[in-house]
């Protein structure tokens, strides 16, 4: 189950890219205005064209596609999500069906993600790092996993209104009806994040922000606080600290240098830490100084969230990357 929006070529690279082993596949498509619901069609995939009257969400999006399917293929007990900008490796599902059958605990199989470009850009790269995580058991996946449907109908399925990090907060209360996360050391997909400027860099850590916040909202009274870690982090680090920096620069100048050296002790922490990873010294350096730079639009992410909770209005997409170039030959 495909689901995107305006991906163009990358859509009909995803859709190409699925093999002929599989019992149904549907698209679901989100407002694209790139012809990508005809070239869906040509293809021969089943398409689900979501009614812009109604908010666009990632998570609409994968529900409707699993409502679909499970109209054209009723016993269907497995399901294979798949973002649009991405190419499922050849055999993935194989790897990920023998992990499923040996386990009948496990809800979630997920893989390695990969950037199909990590050296076009900085940001690329850092998608490819933030994507290498060891395998074994997982408290989440991402957008691409293979999941059991009847563990998926019990807990509800994806909570349509998150605009972001609906996987993760799924994966908790899959967690929480004692299923299992598991990602197994196998390439699952390639993925084209086409991140060529820090605008969209900033705009994709304002909408992580935004995630925390939200997911952390939902779940605050569940035990283990739910991103808690992550909400208070980037409010100390991105937000309390900046302001205390500006209130004793018009006083005190040797407390301001003393409080922004907190800075330069964040990043060789989280270097050490990739480094234990296994990122060579290139990737560490790279990887500590977004992770520092990324709590400032993190916690604007949570303010502009808690700031419309308060107003009583509805977050919307947080779009940090623009249409890929239109589908060739299908009338779009």
């Amino acid at each position: 189950m495909v689901i995107g929006r305006n991906e163009g070529e990358r859509l009909r690279r995803c859709l190409a890219g699925l093999g002929e082993d599989l019992a149904s596949t549907v698209y679901v498509d989100s407002g694209s205005s790139d012809g990508s619901v005809s070239l869906a069609r040509a293809l021969g995939v089943e398409v689900v064209a979501l009614d812009g009257q109604r908010p666009f969400t990632a998570a609409r999006a994968r529900n409707a596609g699993l409502a679909r399917l499970r109209e054209l293929v009723p016993d269907l007990e497995l399901v294979q999500f798949l973002d649009g900008d991405c190419v499922m490796a050849e055999d993935w599902l194989v790897r990920a069906r023998s992990a499923m059958a040996a386990d009948a605990s496990l809800a979630v199989v997920c893989g390695r993600r990969r950037e199909r470009f990590p050296d076009a850009t900085v940001y690329n790269l850092l998608c490819d790092i933030e994507w290498n995580a060891p395998p074994g058991l997982a408290q989440a996946c991402g957008g691409d996993a293979l999941m059991r449907i009847g563990a998926l109908v019990e807990a509800g399925g994806y909570d349509e209104s998150m605009i972001a990090g609906e996987e993760p907060e799924l994966c908790l209360r899959l967690r929480q009806r004692g299923h299992r996360i598991l990602r197994i050391a196998a390439d699952m997909t390639l993925h084209d994040a086409h991140i060529t400027h820090f605008a969209q860099w900033w705009k994709r850590t304002v909408r992580s922000g935004h995630a925390y916040a939200e997911g952390f909202a939902m779940h605050r009274r569940d035990p283990g606080g739910f991103w808690a870690r992550e909400v208070r982090s980037n409010f100390a680090w991105g937000l309390l600290l900046p302001l205390c920096v500006l209130a004793l620069s018009l006083a005190w100048v040797w407390l301001v240098t003393l409080a922004l050296a907190a800075y330069p002790m964040l990043a060789l922490r989280v270097l050490r830490a990739g480094r234990r990873r296994g990122l060579s010294s290139r990737e560490a350096r790279l990887w500590a100084s977004f992770v520092v730079l990324g709590k400032l639009p993190s916690a604007l992410g949570q303010c502009q969230y808690y700031w419309r909770r308060w107003r009583g209005r509805r977050s919307l997409l947080i779009e940090y990357k623009g249409a890929a170039s239109k589908p060739s030959g299908d009338g779009g």
